[in-house]
């Protein structure tokens, strides 16, 4: 599989969850940065240097790394930077589902699961975007018959970028093209809801029990919203305006044991950090009816 669409929108994201669905976690992963390959000397690290040249003993990224784990996902991200070279090993790997390393051993990916990420046609995402939602058909009077027609073009002009960067010969031997689309705001929301549990248990480690106001959220996703980025910019603005002001609040005062801390905002819209001791639980008093009670259940079990 490829995966194509504009920057920041979970295509890395996907893959480690898939790693988690299929290989029972995501430690079952083997990424490849394809920006470290864009030499063609580089290219020896996916399989090995050839014998007598420097590197000959080190093991080689890819063919290594699936002979150790074979039931693995295997990500190149961003592919489009590696070097030509690199196709062709990837050729041999998607048509015949194995590769020979520099030591001439046979190494299969028959049982690896193989996902390469581009944002090749992000630009035209753009443009789109930019643009005033030059994509969607906004005279459309159903909004799902427009969501779907702004998808197929966007699909197919992502589709012609890819035969424009990529030769035929890679492209047919991919199963599928998945073409990401940007993110709206009310997913954004639902990503920083994600991204606050995180931040919760953090905070529960510490003994501390964190709470965000609705209001003091929606600036968050607000100020972290950018269609054209992505989530990217979200994760900025939860570091800006919860991660650094709860440290500096931390740096000031240290934490107390079962400390109570609110994150709002005041009147000004400026983050405000509120905290306070949680009340400690007193112990219920005993009846004293069912003392009593108790006592002669026992004194005429005595005298019985």
């Amino acid at each position: 599989f490829i995966f194509c669409g504009p920057t920041g929108v979970g295509k890395t994201e996907l893959c480690k969850a898939l790693s988690a669905a299929y290989f029972g976690k995501e430690d079952s992963m083997i990424r490849l940065d394809m920006s470290e390959f864009m030499e063609r000397h580089t290219v020896s690290k996916l399989i090995g240097s050839p014998p007598g040249y420097v590197g000959y003993d080190e093991e080689s990224q890819l063919t290594d790394g699936i002979r150790r784990k074979p039931y693995s996902l295997v990500l190149f991200d961003e592919v489009e930077k590696a070097h030509p070279d690199v196709f062709n090993l990837l050729l041999q790997v998607l048509e015949d589902g194995h590769l020979t390393d520099s030591k001439g051993r046979r190494v299969s990916f028959k049982n690896a699961l193989i996902i390469m990420t581009s944002n090749v046609g992000s630009k035209v995402i753009e443009k789109g975007l930019l643009g005033g939602g030059g994509l969607g058909f906004s005279g459309m009077e159903d909004a799902s018959d427009a969501e779907m027609s702004s998808y197929t073009r966007l699909k197919t002009m992502v589709q012609d970028e890819l035969k424009n960067f990529f030769r035929p010969e890679f492209l047919n031997r991919l199963d599928e093209i998945i073409v990401f689309k940007s993110l709206t705001k009310p997913e954004v929301s639902e990503i920083a809801e994600l991204e606050f549990r995180k931040t919760f248990k953090q905070c529960a480690e510490k003994g501390m029990t964190l709470s965000l106001t609705e209001r003091f959220k929606k600036k968050v996703v607000d100020d972290g919203f950018n269609p054209v980025y992505g989530a990217r910019p979200l994760r900025r603005a939860i570091t800006r305006l919860l991660e650094d002001q709860l440290a500096e609040s931390l740096l000031n005062e240290p934490v107390r044991e079962d400390e109570y801390v609110i994150v709002d905002l005041n009147k000004d819209g400026e983050v405000v950090i509120l905290r306070q001791q949680l009340p400690e639980e007193k112990p219920e008093d005993p009846d004293p009816e069912q003392d009593d009670a108790d006592g002669a259940k026992v004194e005429l079990a005595a005298t019985a």
